[in-house]
């Protein structure tokens, strides 16, 4: 028997895991407690999401586990353990801005979480692969001492700097800067998957994402930029911008993107011993936010009201777009599919 454990299931991420591994393991186990109702209050819940796969994935069994309560997670694979064969973690709290309202709750589930995993994968499914769903905010605000030009809808990197033609690779500096409390907490986590892999000898992958993005994503102010700018526009709900003249730039990537890259390192098994990918829409899919709003109202045809705040938020970037080159030359049948047009385009029409 082949089984697949997902943490998240019922986020973006991790429902879009549990509906394409469904076909390839003989079980999908996702453990997801909907602390993002807790988050981002009633409306972002996934509560929906998880009853949406239990009712059209007749593989799959739920279970409400607190990532942080080691002695259930422990119940979970000490039944399922010597099948499991692939973990993908995608559990997280995942905003900047809220981590700074309770950093203890943060750390312990973003990396005391991610600790848990790790230790019960290497007790009980030491073969299975763990592919870590990281962030670009390990890389703090690093960024924004490149040397930066301001165009009349964008930040953007000068032409003649390294990273301009791809974007940003895995060697930038992740050290001696801002990073936000989440940023940190991600960061914890994402060395721990490497140590996991390199002294430990898991198979353990880290994605380090840009914004991340689809059809079911529940953005809310404080976390999912794009499909909250969508949700607010698309209601005639006024969006603030914070900061940068609202020129700041996101590498924005599609989930089924994301995931079929997952696929990948699941059937190819490139490098597994705590390896480390970029991973977003690169120069082929991103926008800044006055970009973003352009291209909904060409879309629709209507005038959005929104208001720019002259106060960044703290540690924000004002330009990110990851070099997907490492994972692309690993895995050469990896192309994105989803462009930023497309992707606006899906979120309005699901609004």
């Amino acid at each position: 028997m082949k089984i697949a454990v997902i943490t998240g299931s019922g986020g973006l991420v991790g429902s879009e895991c549990c509906l394409y591994f469904s076909a390839y393991f003989d079980h999908v186990l996702g453990i997801d407690n909907d602390q993002r109702k807790f988050f981002f209050g009633e409306k972002a819940s996934v509560e929906d999401t998880i009853e949406f796969l239990r009712k059209n994935l007749s593989n799959f069994l739920s279970f409400g586990t607190d990532i942080r309560n080691n002695s259930k997670l422990e119940e979970i694979f000490l039944k399922y353990g010597r099948d499991i064969r692939l973990v993908i973690h995608a559990a997280a709290q995942p905003s900047h801005d809220w981590s700074a309202t309770a950093p203890y709750t943060d750390f312990e589930i973003n990396a005391l979480g991610t600790l848990n995993i790790l230790e019960l994968v290497r007790k009980f499914s030491p073969e299975a692969i763990v592919i870590f769903i990281s962030t670009n905010k390990v890389y703090g605000d690093h960024v924004n001492n490149l040397p930066l030009v301001e165009t009349r809808t964008r930040w953007e990197l000068a032409d003649t700097h390294p990273y301009f033609k791809n974007g940003i690779d895995e060697k930038f500096m992740i050290d001696n800067c801002l990073h936000s409390p989440f940023g940190v907490s991600k960061t914890a986590a994402d060395l721990l998957v490497q140590e996991y892999g390199k002294y430990f000898g898991l198979n353990t992958v880290v994605f380090r994402a840009g914004c991340i993005t689809g059809p079911r994503h529940k953005g809310a102010r404080l976390h999912g930029f794009l499909a909250y700018l969508t949700k607010c526009l698309m209601k005639g709900n006024k969006y603030t911008v914070y900061g940068y003249r609202g020129k700041q730039v996101r590498d924005v990537i599609h989930v089924k993107d994301l995931v079929n890259a997952f696929g990948m390192v699941v059937v190819e098994k490139y490098t597994l011993k705590g390896e480390v990918y970029n991973i977003g829409g690169g120069r082929e899919s991103n926008c800044s936010i006055l970009e973003a709003i352009g291209l909904l109202e060409s879309l629709t045809g209507k005038k959005f009201e929104f208001e720019i705040e002259k106060e960044n938020r703290k540690g924000d970037h004002k330009w990110w777009i990851s070099d997907t080159s490492k994972f692309q030359d690993r895995y050469s049948g990896w192309r994105i599919q989803y462009r930023i047009e497309d992707i606006i385009r899906e979120l309005a029409d699901t609004e």
